[in-house]
């Protein structure tokens, strides 16, 4: 009897802290033998636990006895995730032994192994200067060449042309040929071969790794299990690998009427895939809702540590003296060293770009077959109801997870899907129209209002409505966890026309004085005036009405909305069949326009104080305001007209001294142009006293008006 084994922490750690490696004996024959049997594909899928973040909790069990070792078969994408995640157990005293599995040597080492390297796919003239000294054959329009490669260099080709002329670097292979060195541009080489056989071998051999890498594409795991003989033991094995997230989609039925009591039944169907390439058969499914966190290491793929190649340490070598006659002229050569660090890295490139096979759609019919045509059916809501899929699956929670567990065991064959009953329960709800102007300013869309209160969460997905017996549309429902409410729409209600009015107006509320600064206090008032035409006569309407809400916008007609969201406003509207229905919304804002004060006109404050929404203190406090101002402009106005007379006086002043040159100093002219230069100079004088007079009394007009203004606050 093969049990089903539930996988605990404890359990876990139980078996981590007795497992042992496979002792390093010679294998014996017989049920003593301390080696593992021959390898053997057991310990099938007994539970999958599918999570919406992408994984799947795959847990296989069986019985086994004596040595065993297990070959599970993985995609090569995947071995990352089994390398993460695997748990081995053997619960009846057994040991856990070494887990294997073929190593992967990253492919730009494997490829820089062989004699000739095409690990960077290189060009034709890189190639060929990895082959220096290697024997070829090179093929040409011109004929056939054979020699060693001796180089390969780039030169600068001429094109010498009367409208375009130019010039371009194209390579040239050099090899020594029986009649002496020949250079060959790379371009017209249409074929070449490598003469020596090892080395031509060498290449296919690269050639053939590269194809083998792209055809690995399924890896085995061997799983050891070590015991004596005796009664069959437990044994499982857990590990996480990706999968494709677990969806779901509803069938919501309308009850026939608009009776208050009727309830509203939800249908629930999960859609899965096996996207593997093994059978599930008979296997317990369960459907998380949790997200847990998850990512991918590349364990599969070898890491190499960078080590810098140290030189072999030299001394330097002496060189002998030479001594000539009575003295000695010694000459030391001194080898040089010869220490050259060379900095070798191997670098591990792994890219799994391969797709995983699309779950093929398809759907399977149960039952006894139909000996003779049935009649056509007229299907109702309660048919819907009474005669659907009944729900084969439990909720429960584990952890902090909702999950839906399969009641019987499921069997779905590898690359096919299924779609299995999750959920039927009746859920509270009301039909409704709803309305947004942004979204449809013509008609409402018909929607229901519906309560979770089936005691289950609900995943997100798609929703076909039926009223009664027939389609009525599609909707999409997010996560909705117990007792939340969420609104649908699934149709446009073609029988109820909307239209929407919207008004506007400013008004001054109060007028204020603070610092010297005019503040006018402004009320902005928003109105949008619904009409709504129901021209159905057999049934009301329930509109839920969607206004946006706007930043710094009170709401002020009605007093509250029925239900708030992040960024709208709802409102219940009921309109009666064949009958209109108008509905309002207003808001209004206050805001602040800011003036200076002596720029306003008195005019303009004096009908706001006739209105009330100025004092008459706001009124003198201007008039005073003004009254300084206007003193500080007479005074400028007579600064101004006495720099203008300075000004007169000095061109005129220019003009008579120019024609005193030309006139003779005893003449009477010259006598009265001296009276008169002395004149003005007089006034000049006066006009100085005088603007240094009105200058300081400025000064002091300008600073009684600033600090008059400065502390000046009139409600």
């Amino acid at each position: 009897m093969k049990a089903n084994l539930p996988l605990t922490a404890a359990m876990i750690l139980a078996v981590a802290s007795t497992a042992l490696p496979i002792p390093a004996t010679s294998a014996q024959t017989g049920a003593t033998s301390n080696a593992p049997a021959a390898a053997d594909s057991a310990l099938p899928i007994r539970k999958i636990t599918l999570y919406r973040s992408g994984v799947g909790a795959f847990e296989r069990q069986d019985l086994i006895s004596g040595n065993r070792t297990v070959q599970l078969r993985f995609k090569t994408d995947q071995i990352n995730d089994i390398l993460k995640s695997m748990v081995l157990l053997d619960l009846d005293g057994g040991r856990i032994g070494p887990v294997t599995y073929g190593s992967k040597e990253p492919l730009a080492r494997r490829l820089t192994s062989f004699a000739v390297d095409i690990s960077d796919a290189p060009s034709l003239d890189v190639l060929f200067s990895r082959l220096r000294g290697s024997p070829v054959r090179l093929t040409t329009g011109e004929g056939q060449y054979e020699g060693s490669i001796l180089s390969v260099e780039p030169r600068i080709t001429v094109i010498e042309a009367e409208q375009n002329p130019g010039q371009f670097k194209e390579w040239y292979v050099n090899i020594v040929t029986s009649s002496g060195v020949r250079s060959i541009a790379t371009s017209r080489i249409s074929t070449f071969e490598l003469t020596d056989p090892a080395l031509n071998e060498e290449l296919n051999r690269a050639l053939a790794t590269l194809a083998e890498y792209r055809a690995d594409r399924v890896k085995t795991v061997d799983l050891s299990f070590l015991g004596g003989p005796g009664e069959p033991r437990r044994v499982a094995v857990a590990y996480v690998q990706e999968m494709p997230v677990w969806k779901t989609s509803y069938r919501l039925v309308l009850p026939e009427g608009d009776t208050k009591d009727d309830k509203l039944t939800m249908q629930g169907w999960a859609i899965v895939e096996n996207t593997t390439d093994e059978d599930w058969n008979e296997v317990r499914l369960t459907l998380a809702s949790g997200r847990p966190v998850g990512f991918t290491m590349d364990l599969y793929e070898p890491l190499f540590a960078f080590r810098p190649m140290v030189p072999v340490p030299m001394a330097a070598g002496v060189g002998p003296r030479i001594f000539e006659a009575g003295q000695m002229a010694g000459e030391e050569g001194v080898a040089r060293e010869a220490n050259q660090s060379f900095e070798v890295g191997r670098r591990a490139v792994a890219e799994h770009a391969g797709k995983k096979p699309a779950a093929a759609a398809s759907a399977q019919a149960f039952g006894q077959p139909m000996m003779d045509a049935a009649p056509p059916m007229d299907l109702s809501g309660s048919d819907f109801v009474n005669y659907a899929a009944s729900a084969a699956a439990s909720a429960g929670e584990i952890g902090e997870q909702f999950v839906y567990t399969l009641d019987t065991p499921v069997t779905l064959e590898r690359q096919r899907s299924a779609m299995l009953p999750i959920l039927t329960a009746d859920i509270s709800g009301r039909r409704v129209s709803i309305y947004n102007h942004a979204a449809m300013p013509d008609h409402p869309m018909r929607g229901v209002q519906l309560t979770n209160d089936s005691g289950l969460h609900l995943m997100p997905g798609p929703i076909a409505v039926y009223d009664g017996g027939a389609y009525a549309g599609d909707a999409q429902i997010p996560h909705t966890s117990r007792n939340d409410t969420r609104l649908l729409s699934y149709a446009v209600d073609l029988d109820v026309h909307a239209q929407m009015d919207a008004k506007g107006e400013n008004n001054l509320v109060k007028v204020r004085i603070v610092d010297g600064v005019l503040h006018m206090s402004m009320k902005e008032r928003q109105s949008r005036v619904f009409s709504f035409r129901n021209h159905d006569a057999a049934r009301d309407r329930t509109l839920l009405v969607e206004h946006p809400k706007s930043y710094g916008w009170e709401l002020k007609e009605p007093a509250k909305a029925d239900e708030v969201t992040e960024n709208l406003y709802r409102f219940e509207v009921a309109v009666a069949a064949g009958k209109d229905a108008r509905f309002t919304v207003a808001e209004e804002r206050t805001y602040l326009e800011t003036y200076e004060l002596l720029n306003y006109d008195l005019a303009t404050l004096m009908v706001y104080v006739k209105d009330g929404r100025a004092s008459q203190a706001v009124v003198d406090a201007f008039k005073k305001g003004a009254e300084l101002r206007g003193a500080m402009s007479q005074t400028e106005q007579r600064l101004a007209e006495l720099n203008r007379e300075v000004e007169a006086i000095t061109q005129d002043q220019l003009r008579v001294r120019e024609n005193m040159k030309s006139i003779d100093r005893t003449t009477e002219l010259h006598a009265r142009y001296m009276k008169k230069l002395t004149e003005q100079e007089s006034r000049l004088e006066d006009i100085g006293e005088e603007r240094t007079r009105l200058e300081t009394e400025l000064r002091a007009q300008r600073e009684a008006l600033e600090s008059y203004l400065r502390n000046l606050d009139v409600e």
